[in-house]
């Protein structure tokens, strides 16, 4: 359990969160959410006595053992993985390194053997005869072989040793496990254990993750930093995010209500105040109308853009053909005689092992490469807009400001205060469209990559994925966008959320060619795990 009380912190002046009552309990799982820069992983770091709050403190009992997901990947390339991995109980590690240097002495004492027989009752309380076998089952589950147990840290991949970290962090039950954005570098497969894992812990969780379809899978509670409070409601993520659409509908309306209200009582006063007889009518009613404050909405950090995309004009029959697609780059195979044919009612998922050649394809089909051998056809009613992988070439080096920027793509017919509200809706506002488009952030060039689509009308959407460097509320802006439009989509995502509830078909590129099945993306996987297919890049 985890105890937080009258937490606050402020940095140079700014108030991140102030206020906080909060109680973590045992067998729950909490999901933290908020805005970019709202302070999420700032509070975890408060909740493991990293980082001193303003006010307030954290009180865990004594004797409970508290685990965090590391983040420094080079922190441990002295160490053997199996170290690294049983060092998420220092003290069982610390232990064991003890008893191995009394048993190398030479001249082992009676005093030698006694401290060594605590030791070995302290190393059997602490299960550290399962240690190996657990660190195994734990790599093993993140989808690693139990032959790196025995490897340097320092050989791994980036990858790797994100899963090693994880095996760390849940290593030896921990009572408190904290992780922030536990999934990144999962494999689907190494999420879903992860999702099992947790779901079945006796514990304390406590995550941040933009993942939403793991926010769902795991979370019992979310706790949301927002209006510089954080509070806890009951729930996964979803039925958060519906209960919180729900409110501000709820609190729009009243304030609707209490405005007509107000208009309405004002006009009888001016009415009627001056007339004798409907004096004291008018005496009450201002009386009323002092008591009518309409609520304000709380000003928020979290904001959603808006995505949405039209149609200039409904595509035909013919949408596009590919026949026997193939590229070879630097010597490795990426498209092998890939071939399919789309219609007008696909929305496609394209997924597979190599990022590389899911990014070529929607090269080669926006004509930015050409390919070995075989060929495509675009409808000749369709109108496609692309969101690249890699946006660069439209920012580096650019130094006109985001209207200018954003005026290159409009119609001549666009007036500027079209354009400003335009951006307005995607959360540039006042002085923000006037930045220079170099300067921007990963997340804020992203949103310059969707504004740019929007304004072309097509009914053809190729997205090359399109949610990195988003938080959560722009994703789910780019979910609902995508969802909503009524032309084709190709795209691909490491987003588990927009895939099952966009695609209505999925394309897997595979070394000989590729998979082409009609349905979720839910289905899709029960499929691949049926056949005994190996696991997929997430």
């Amino acid at each position: 359990m985890i105890q937080v009380s009258n937490v606050s912190l402020q940095f140079g002046g700014t108030t991140l969160f102030k206020d906080v009552d909060l109680k973590f309990s045992q067998g729950n799982c909490y999901g933290i959410i908020g805005a970019n820069g709202a302070g999420k992983s700032t509070f975890l770091k408060i909740l493991c006595k990293e980082l001193e709050p303003t006010t307030g403190e954290v009180v865990i009992p004594k004797q409970t053992r508290l685990s965090v997901l590391k983040q420094d990947h080079f922190a441990y390339d002295s160490f053997t993985v199996l170290d690294t991995i049983i060092q998420g109980n220092m003290r069982l590690y610390e232990i064991m390194k003890e008893k191995d240097e009394l048993y190398a002495k030479e001249d082992f004492s009676d005093e030698d053997g006694a401290r060594a027989a605590e030791l070995e009752g302290e190393f059997s309380e602490l299960n550290g005869w399962e240690a190996e076998s657990d660190a195994s089952k734990l790599i093993q589950g993140l989808g690693l072989s139990e032959s790196l147990l025995y490897e340097q840290m320092s050989g791994l991949s980036g990858n790797e040793k994100v899963k090693v970290l994880l095996a760390q962090a849940l290593f030896g039950n921990p009572d408190i496990i904290l992780l922030d954005e536990p999934t990144n570098h999962l494999d689907i497969d190494a999420i879903r254990w992860l999702e099992d894992f947790l779901s079945e812990y006796f514990g304390t969780v406590i995550v941040v993750s933009h993942d939403r379809h793991f926010l769902n899978n795991v979370c019992t509670h979310i706790v949301d930093i927002d209006y510089t409070k954080i509070k806890m409601y009951v729930g996964n993520y979803e039925f958060w995010y519906e209960s919180s659409q729900l409110m501000q509908r709820m609190i729009k309306q009243q304030n609707k209500k209490a405005e007509e209200k107000i208009k309405e009582l004002q006009e009888f006063i001016a009415r009627f105040s001056a007339n004798k007889s409907k004096s004291k009518q008018a005496t009450s009613r201002r009386k009323l109308l002092e008591k009518i404050t309409p609520e304000e909405m709380p000003a928020s950090s979290r904001k959603y853009p808006y995505i949405g995309f039209t149609m200039d004009r409904e595509p035909g029959k013919d949408i596009l053909k590919v026949e026997s697609l193939s590229k070879t780059v630097d010597g490795q195979k990426l498209l092998n005689n890939v071939t399919f044919t789309l219609s007008r009612t696909d929305k496609v998922a394209v997924i597979g092992q190599s990022e590389q050649a899911i990014t070529m394809l929607f090269k080669i089909l926006m004509e930015e490469e050409t390919p070995d051998s075989g060929s495509f056809k675009w409808g000749s009613t369709t109108s496609r807009s692309y969101f690249p992988k890699d946006n660069s070439e439209f920012f580096n080096g650019c130094e006109m400001s985001i209207v200018d920027w954003i005026r290159q793509y409009s119609t001549t017919e666009d007036t500027d205060t079209f354009l400003r509200g335009f951006l307005g809706k995607m959360l540039f506002s006042g002085d923000d469209i006037y930045k220079p488009v170099n300067v921007l952030s990963g997340g804020e060039k992203v949103r310059c990559m969707f504004s740019r689509m929007m304004l072309f009308g097509s009914n053809v959407l190729l997205l090359d994925s399109p949610t990195n460097h988003l938080d959560l509320e722009s994703i789910t802006a780019v979910n609902n966008g995508l969802s909503d439009f009524k032309g084709v989509v190709i795209f691909t995502t490491h987003d588990h959320e927009i895939m099952q509830t966009v695609a209505n078909r999925i394309i897997e590129i595979t070394d000989d060619g590729c998979i082409d099945r009609q349905g979720t993306y839910e289905e899709y996987l029960e499929f691949r795990k049926e056949k005994g297919m190996k696991a997929l890049a997430d």
